[in-house]
């Protein structure tokens, strides 16, 4: 657990103050990892590889129970983070009777991560979902898919993956249906988030894979910026001191949907930072619940 707190330390940078102001003191990923660790209830395989699995969260009762999808970040790399990252927040949605299905998925850093595996992996355990839903009661109706960092990332990309074009391996014709997207520290435009070398240029384009004359555009299947928002509702939480995820990134991606006809949100909260967007008690994670209720009604 040491080891991998420090890999996500030096992915957190000390929150900016304007001139004159005291420095913000921001959450440190010990800050967050160092409370107990809650379990969850199942953890079911949806391939044979060791990070082709989810964890389920069920609360107490008989259900049928809402539901969201969830999806870590880490920069897509294993060895920066893993789906343990987001028990703190699946436990904190348990509680209030939200079953959580959290997926793993391997990174760039893992053997059949990249282009197409980390897709594929990340769809094949969203679509599971779809099965688990009658055996466990779980409204997969209307499912909410929750990713931090990114997973902000390929939590819309989730959404819009019913628009990639038939040749594509990232194509489903019947992908899981979302009815809304909540994402905490997104990167959701991919070729933005390459030209800042927001998490290492070079992790993105392992992402995206190498274009060719059959695939001229890499962000094309990959990149929610081009996939476009669909009908489902989408919104976007940034600690306004996020040194990870700039705020500025995500109103640039809202901005370019707004332009394109969709009508998203973006909220930025007030001296606040990467770690606390998925930290029960911040007033980021209380406007994250406060979105996923909205978005499950």
């Amino acid at each position: 657990m040491r080891s991998f707190i420090f890999l996500l330390a030096a992915l957190v940078l000390p929150g900016a103050a304007p001139a004159g102001a005291a420095p913000v003191a921001l959450m440190q990923w010990s800050d967050l990892l160092g409370r107990p660790m809650p379990a969850a209830t199942q953890r079911i395989a949806y391939g044979p590889g060791p990070e082709q699995f989810g964890e389920l969260w069920l609360p107490a009762g008989q259900g049928p129970f809402p539901v969201v999808l969830m999806v870590h970040g880490g920069c897509w790399l294993n060895g920066v983070a893993k789906l343990t990252i987001m028990n703190y927040a699946a436990e904190d949605l348990r509680r209030r009777g939200i079953a959580v299905w959290n997926i793993e998925y391997p990174g760039v850093d893992r053997p059949g991560g990249g282009y197409p595996g980390t897709f594929q992996d990340v769809a094949a355990g969203a679509d599971l979902l779809a099965a688990l839903g009658p055996q466990y009661h779980l409204r997969t109706d209307r499912v909410v898919v929750v990713g931090h960092s990114a997973g902000g990332h390929l939590a819309p990309w989730l959404a819009a993956r019913g628009r990639i074009a038939a040749g594509s391996p990232l194509h489903a014709a019947h992908p899981l249906p979302i009815a809304g997207v909540v994402s905490l520290g997104g990167l959701p435009d991919l070729e933005d988030v390459h030209a800042k070398d927001i998490c290492g240029a070079v992790n993105v384009e392992k992402l995206v894979g190498a274009g060719d004359p059959g695939r001229p555009d890499v962000w094309a299947d990959t990149s929610p910026a081009e996939l476009g928002a669909g009908p489902e509702r989408q919104v976007f939480i940034n600690g306004a001191l996020d040194g990870i995820a700039p705020p500025a990134l995500d109103a640039a991606y809202v901005a370019k949907m707004d332009a394109r006809g969709a009508r998203l949100r973006q909220i930025a909260v007030p001296d606040e930072g990467h770690v606390e967007e998925i930290a029960p008690g911040t007033a980021s994670w209380r406007q994250a619940i406060e979105a996923i209720d909205a978005l499950l009604r």
